[in-house]
C-alpha cells in the first residue's frame, strides 16, 4: 500500500508531536530486551487451582475477575475444556430474539424464533421488522442448492511433465482418496476432486459433505490422510508440499465463492405488494430498486465479492449466539442480494444468495451451555437440522437487506440509530 508524502509526514506529527525527531521515533520502535513477564502456558485445564493461576498473572482487581469468571462459569468450566485453551472465564453478549420468520424451504418449513448475540443497538430491530414483514407475507422461500466443504493440499514438482503425470494419477485414484479419507470419519463424505495446475504448482482441493456438523476439522483430519497417502504412494515425488496453501478459501472472502460452495449454498426469495412496502418499511419498490442499483456500482468500484448490505450483522449474531465458528463470517457474508421491479413496480421482487454458510448443529460451541440453549430455541430436530439452519439463516439474511435497504433508500437510516443507539444509551445514563 502506498502513502502520499504528505500524510506520512502528517502522521508522524500527530504521533510525535512538532518536535519531530527521528531518532526518538527510531527508539520507540526497536526491540526491548528486559524480563519479560511470566508466560501463560498452554492448557486446557479448566480446575479452580490452574484457574486462579492464570489469574495471578494479570494486576486487575477483584471486580475485573468477578465480571469475567462469575460463578455459573466456574461452575460450568469442565464443559470448555475442548473449546479453548488457557481459560479465565466467559464473556457475556446480550442476546436479543427476532420473529416470528416464516420459511418455506425445502428442509426448513414453519415459524422460527431466532436468537441474536450483540452489542450494536438497532440491529435486532431491524432484523426483526424485516422477519416479520416477511411472515405477514406468508413467508419467503428457501432452498438449500448444494453443500460441501474442503481442504486444498498443494504440490511442487519440477516441471509440467511432473505436473502431467501427478494429475494422471491423482485421476486414477480418486477411489483410493475417498477410502483412505471416509476411515477418518463417521459422517464425512469425500464427494469431489478439483484441480488448479500453475505452472509447476498443483492445488488439489478436496470437498466433502460433513453431516451436521460444520466439518471443518473433520474435512482437515481426511485430507491429511490423504495428503500422507499421497506423499507416500505418488509415483512422482514433489519438490516439497503443503496441508494447506489458502485455495479452500478458509476464512478469507474471495472470488470463488461464487464458483463453487463451501459449506452451504443457499438463496431465499419473496415478491412483496408495494402497499405493503409502504405501509410497513415507508418505501416504495422503485426507491428500493434505485437505491441497490447505486449499491451494485459502489460495490464494482470497490472491488467487494460480491453485492449485499449487512449479511455480516447478522451472521455474526446468529453464529455468536449458537456456537457457530465466528471468523468464518468472512467467508459466510460473500453473497449476492438482487431487487426487480414486478408488475409495472407494483411488486418488489427481493432474493439473496449466500455461497458459504458455514454451519453445524453438532461438534464445535454448539454444545456449550448457552449456545445450546440458543440451537433449542430454534428447535432443530431432525437428522437434517443443519440443512434446516442454513435456510433460516439465509431467510434472516433476507430479512436484514429489506429492512436497511428500506432503511436507507426513505431516509430513516441515520434516524434509527441515533434513536435507538445513541438516544437510548444517553438515557440509561
Amino acid at each position: 500500500m502506498s502513502i502520499s508524502e504528505h500524510r506520512v509526514s502528517e502522521f508522524l506529527r500527530h504521533v510525535l508531536g512538532d518536535q519531530f525527531r527521528p531518532e526518538e521515533f527510531q527508539q520507540c520502535l526497536k526491540p526491548k530486551f528486559h524480563p519479560a513477564p511470566p508466560r501463560v502456558r498452554n492448557s486446557a485445564h479448566t480446575d479452580q487451582r490452574v484457574l486462579d493461576q492464570r489469574w495471578s498473572l494479570l494486576n486487575v482487581s477483584e471486580e475485573v475477575k468477578n465480571n469475567i469468571l462469575d460463578r455459573q462459569t466456574l461452575s460450568d468450566s469442565a464443559c470448555y475444556q475442548h473449546n479453548i485453551e488457557n481459560l479465565i472465564g466467559t464473556v457475556k453478549v446480550p442476546v436479543g430474539l427476532i420473529g416470528p420468520l416464516r420459511v418455506n424451504g425445502l428442509y426448513a418449513q414453519g415459524d422460527f424464533y431466532l436468537p441474536m448475540a450483540t452489542t450494536e443497538a438497532a440491529l435486532v430491530a431491524s432484523y426483526n421488522r424485516g422477519a416479520q414483514l416477511i411472515t405477514d407475507l406468508g413467508g419467503c422461500s428457501a432452498l438449500l442448492m448444494i453443500e460441501g466443504v474442503g481442504r486444498a493440499p498443494s504440490f511442487a514438482f519440477e516441471n509440467l511433465e511432473e505436473v502431467g503425470h501427478f494429475i494422471l494419477w491423482v485421476l486414477n485414484n480418486k477411489n483410493t482418496f475417498k477410502q483412505v479419507a471416509e476411515a477418518t470419519t463417521r459422517h464425512g463424505k469425500l464427494v469431489d476432486i478439483v484441480l488448479n495446475a500453475n505452472g509447476n504448482h498443483v492445488y488439489v482441493k478436496f470437498e466433502y459433505t460433513t453431516g451436521n456438523a460444520a466439518g471443518q476439522n473433520m474435512v482437515t483430519i481426511a485430507t491429511q490422510a490423504v495428503y500422507d497417502y499421497i506423499l507416500e504412494n505418488s509415483p512422482v515425488k514433489p519438490r516439497y508440499s503443503f496441508i494447506e496453501t489458502n485455495m479452500s478459501g478458509d476464512k478469507k472472502a474471495n472470488a470463488l465463492s461464487f464458483m463453487g460452495v463451501r459449506g452451504k449454498k443457499v438463496t431465499a426469495e419473496i415478491k412483496i405488494p408495494s402497499e405493503k412496502l409502504k405501509k410497513t418499511l415507508h418505501v416504495t419498490p422503485r426507491q428500493v430498486f434505485d437505491h441497490w442499483q447505486m449499491c451494485a456500482m459502489g460495490s464494482m468500484l470497490i472491488g467487494s465479492f460480491g453485492v449485499q448490505g449487512h449479511y455480516a450483522n447478522g451472521l455474526a449474531a446468529l453464529y455468536i449466539a449458537t456456537g457457530q465458528d465466528a471468523a468464518c463470517v468472512a467467508e459466510s457474508a460473500v453473497g449476492l442480494t438482487r431487487f426487480e421491479l414486478m408488475d409495472h413496480d407494483e411488486t418488489l421482487y427481493a432474493t439473496v444468495t449466500l455461497p458459504n454458510l458455514i454451519v453445524g448443529t453438532i461438534g464445535g460451541g454448539t454444545g456449550l451451555p448457552s449456545q445450546k440453549a440458543c440451537l433449542d430455541i430454534l428447535g432443530l430436530a431432525s437428522e437434517n437440522s443443519v440443512l434446516q439452519f442454513a435456510e433460516i439463516a439465509a431467510a434472516m439474511a433476507l430479512a436484514g437487506e429489506l429492512s436497511i435497504t428500506a432503511a436507507l433508500a426513505c431516509g430513516e437510516f441515520t434516524r434509527a440509530h441515533k434513536k435507538l443507539a445513541r438516544e437510548k444509551a444517553a438515557r440509561a445514563k
